[in-house]
């Protein structure tokens, strides 16, 4: 019995009949069923019999992801299809269950025939986790796969992404790569088997950014409850900040850079709200270097200073404090032997808008004596993936979080609607 076969599985009173999937245990089966769902059985409560052998060759399947290419043609830009895992790739191929393993660019155009004749694509599987598993390791191998699409003559870049984390990801390419051309993260909230599924409209929407002119690294998902738009975040300013919701994401302390007015049987059109770097800006390259002792830590009432300690030999820490960027007095004389131990502090606010500014109060101007860095109004996810970034880059790593890179600073907080 193999992945591939054709099973009946019995346990107790219940049949399952399928296509055998591997399994990541030694305790449990995957069973792909004729309805496109997956059911996992213990193998010491089932009795199994193999109807047909290699049905479908799982293993082939897995074995050729360094990435395909459909009829090209010379009118159409190229838009490169990467796949890190996540909800939007998770539906690939029902029939099979092989999307855990390939993802190219047939099986894009089989699970969202809408992109046809929108683009010439390639297709590349850089990972295939779930979104919560993902690593500062694999944001390099992501810059890599990325740059590499771009060198080879790539007109914009679709990076298939769970939710969970895109922000980080998009995040982390957005410091990594100086890019003349689009990098466009996607992802959908609920799977192709729902009718309400997302994935549709954010992939098509995602591909017309990234024909668009704006050279940045952009978040696209639904701007509303409805299937009419999907809002063009900036990466180092959006935030998920709903957990099951089609239009979970939001750009922090402005509006979103631009939106993609979506019409399934008419023009779909891209349109920008603010200033953004156009295509060609900047000449490609890549910084993929991390330094990955760096964690972020949120202050509240009553959090024991000792949890400072712990953080000792770090080689950057970022602290979300309350308001303007304060912590409880307690907190400072432990973040001052941090920094004259060599690690770098930087303070951001807990506040979803607005900057941090130490110097208004006495806790503030104490915190900057202690030798923190301010954040400005960076996000506090951005700002520990920028800390990754330029504690391996750059000489000044204050002056470097103190501006902005990539969008992450805003020039001023102001309230809006």
């Amino acid at each position: 019995m193999n992945a591939g076969d054709r099973v009946r599985v019995d346990r107790a009173d219940e049949t399952y009949e399928g296509v055998l999937l591997p399994s990541t245990t030694g305790e449990h089966l995957v069973v792909k069923l004729d309805g496109g769902y997956n059911v996992g059985v213990e193998r010491s409560e089932a009795d199994v019999e193999v109807l047909e052998s290699d049905v479908y060759d799982v293993e082939s399947a897995q074995a050729d992801s360094d990435g395909s290419t459909i009829e090209f043609d010379d009118d159409l830009p190229t838009v490169s299809l990467i796949s890190t895992g996540g909800t939007i790739a998770s539906t690939v191929d029902y029939r099979t269950g092989a999307v855990t393993a390939q993802f190219d660019a047939e099986d894009v155009l089989r699970a969202v025939p809408d992109l046809a004749g929108r683009a010439n694509y390639r297709g590349r599987v850089v990972a295939n986790i779930l979104s919560e598993n993902m690593t500062p390791e694999v944001w390099g191998d992501l810059a890599e796969a990325v740059y590499e699409e771009i060198e080879a003559g790539a007109d914009g870049v679709v990076v298939m992404h769970g939710t969970d984390t895109m922000q980080f990801t998009a995040a982390a390419m957005a410091f990594m790569l100086d890019t003349p051309v689009p990098i466009v993260f996607t992802g959908s909230q609920r799977s192709a088997d729902r009718p309400s599924s997302d994935n549709v409209m954010n992939a098509v929407s995602a591909v017309e950014a990234a024909k668009s002119d704006c050279a940045e690294v952009l978040i696209c998902m639904h701007e509303n409850e409805s299937d009419d738009r999907c809002a063009l975040h900036r990466g180092v300013r959006a935030r998920k900040n709903h957990t099951s919701r089609r239009d979970a994401f939001e750009t922090v302390g402005a509006e979103p850079l631009g939106v993609v007015d979506y019409d399934i049987d008419g023009e779909t059109a891209v349109s920008f709200r603010r200033e953004y770097r156009e295509r060609d800006a900047v000449d490609l390259d890549i910084d993929p270097d991390l330094e990955t002792d760096v964690d972020l830590l949120k202050f509240t009432p009553s959090t024991d200073p000792a949890f400072l300690d712990a953080l000792e030999g770090k080689s950057g820490v970022v602290l979300e404090g309350t308001g303007l960027g304060h912590v409880h007095t307690d907190w400072i004389p432990r973040i001052e032997q941090l920094v004259d131990d060599g690690t770098t502090v930087v303070m951001t606010s807990q506040c979803l808008e607005g900057r941090v500014c130490d110097r208004v109060y006495d806790t503030g101007r104490d915190l900057l004596e202690a030798g923190i860095v301010e954040g400005e109004d960076t996000l506090p996810g951005t700002a520990k993936v920028k800390l990754m970034w330029a504690l391996a880059n750059v000489e000044s790593v204050e002056e470097a979080m103190s501006t902005s890179l990539a969008g992450e600073i805003q020039e001023r907080s102001v309230p809006w609607i």
